[in-house]
């Protein structure tokens, strides 16, 4: 955990300094376990919501890629509202444990229930004239009530929860190795149930995962320990409750502390971290969305599976062995190494046509782009002001996840609609995504140099002013 130094307002926290290097502290096996057990799985739901779901509407309800595209973006809005307020009550509760516990359990019932919302079971509510259009209604209210609750309990309390057991010394490995769970998520749910995707049984998709996301929210009852720093005891306690770990009056008050303009100016590394994630994140969302569907439908690649599965597992490995990299060369000197490759990743899978290239091109762009998330997400952990650990994952669910998802996707389907590329299905014209979606995500992946520099330079001027403060 960093250390504060004095803020410039009495009102406002201390803000995080500068990491100095110090000898890599070591993370017991219970944190270890708790962190891939519960990331994993957390990951896994993710990948449904992110990825699956998207396929879902596409084949069982509308292939109209605006459709898909406010779906995303309505989950992603209320993904963001739901880390805001319960990572800040996490903060001033003093407990993370409890909204990951319950947060898990009631995210898993939200995911089972897709299998219950279809045309079919809709059209005799509506009449079959009316069934599209309120089944897409349907799942974007039922999206939205799962990322409510996902959001909550890993967005908001797990990730808070990282933050609080870890220090600079050690988050690029444990960074790197939470960027790479939605890789292995994926590998999973491929692997193990997307033969049931293919022949159409969708409830039993949507059961499964629910039911191993709320049976390890039970688990991790058992598994999470808060951190010995953030626990509360006794009187203090109370002064959370009613005060807030910063000492001020009221919810609302914590909740919006950190876009005060004074925090702004004390922790400028933080919101440029912050900024570069926003622009990667959003990069990343141009492509994602339609990637399946990309593969399968534009490329005409039937094994789709087996050429995620060999990028997944092979970006994964890179990934993890990266992490090691990023702590022993520093995370500013391996950020930009990072996204420059994931721009070229970008711009050969927009090139790649055959299977072998394909896959070639996959691993350098996902692999670059997990790298790219880790470093900046352990620099974020690293400019995070002491006890604000729960209230910055309502300010980086705004930067990593609600614009990236609300302006992406919709890039995405610009990209797509204005491509005209089609075919004919069963009598209906669909639209199919083309290679210019991976075009337009390198250019936007590029402009994260910018606030890179502006990063760098920011942590820079606070070193000198850190140097010429000690006599």
């Amino acid at each position: 955990m960093t250390s504060p130094s004095h803020s410039p307002d009495p009102g406002v926290p201390a803000p995080a300094s500068v990491p100095v290097p110090r000898p890599r502290t070591r993370l017991s096996a219970r944190v270890w376990a708790t962190l891939l057990v519960v990331g994993l799985t957390g990951q896994v739901a993710w990948a449904v919501e992110n990825m699956y779901l998207n396929v879902y509407l596409y084949q069982t309800v509308t292939s109209d890629p605006t459709a898909t595209a406010t779906m995303v973006a309505a989950s992603a809005v209320t993904a963001t509202v739901a880390a805001a307020l319960l990572g800040t009550a996490s903060d001033r509760w003093g407990r993370r444990r409890e909204l990951i516990a319950i947060g898990y359990l009631l995210w898993g019932l939200s995911t089972a229930a897709f299998g219950v919302v279809g045309v079919d079971a809709l059209a005799r509510l509506v009449g079959p004239v009316s069934a599209v259009g309120a089944t897409v209604a349907a799942i974007v209210v039922l999206d939205c009530v799962m990322s409510f609750l996902g959001a909550g309990a890993n967005d908001a309390a797990f990730s808070a929860w990282v933050t609080d057991v870890t220090d600079p010394t050690n988050r690029g490995r444990v960074d790197a190795t939470l960027a790479v769970l939605p890789l292995v998520a994926m590998l999973v749910v491929f692997g193990a149930l997307d033969g049931l995707t293919r022949s159409g049984r969708w409830s039993l998709f949507f059961g499964i995962v629910g039911a191993t996301t709320s049976i390890v929210g039970t688990a991790s009852w058992f598994l999470v320990r808060e951190a010995p720093s953030h626990a509360p005891r006794g009187a203090d306690t109370e002064k959370r409750r009613r005060e807030g770990p910063d000492g001020t009056a009221g919810y609302l008050r914590s909740l919006v502390a950190l876009l005060r303009p004074a925090e702004v100016r004390a922790n400028p590394g933080l919101y440029w971290a912050l900024l570069v994630w926003c622009v990667l994140g959003t990069a990343a969302q141009v492509f994602l969305p339609y990637l399946i569907i990309y593969i399968q439908y534009y490329l005409r690649i039937d094994g789709y599976a087996v050429v995620l599965g060999i990028v997944l597992t092979v970006a994964s490995a890179l990934s993890v062995a990266g992490g090691r990299v990023i702590d022993r060369v520093g995370k500013l000197r391996a950020q930009v190494p990072a996204v420059v490759l994931f721009a070229a990743g970008l711009g050969l899978t927009f090139l790649a046509r055959s299977t072998v290239t394909v896959v070639l091109a996959g691993i350098l762009m996902i692999a670059a782009m997990m790298l790219s998330t880790a470093t900046t997400s352990a620099i974020v952990r690293d400019h995070t002001p002491a006890d604000r650990a729960g209230t910055l994952q309502g300010l980086r669910m705004v930067a990593a996840t609600l614009v990236p998802m609300v302006v992406g996707p919709y890039i995405g389907a610009a990209v797509i609609v204005g491509s005209q590329a089609t075919y004919v299905e069963l009598g209906r014209v669909r639209q199919v995504p083309t290679p210019s979606i991976f075009l337009v995500a390198a250019l936007i992946a590029a402009l994260a140099l910018i606030p890179i520099a502006l990063l760098r330079r920011s942590d820079a001027r606070m070193m000198e002013t850190r140097e010429a403060d000690i006599p």
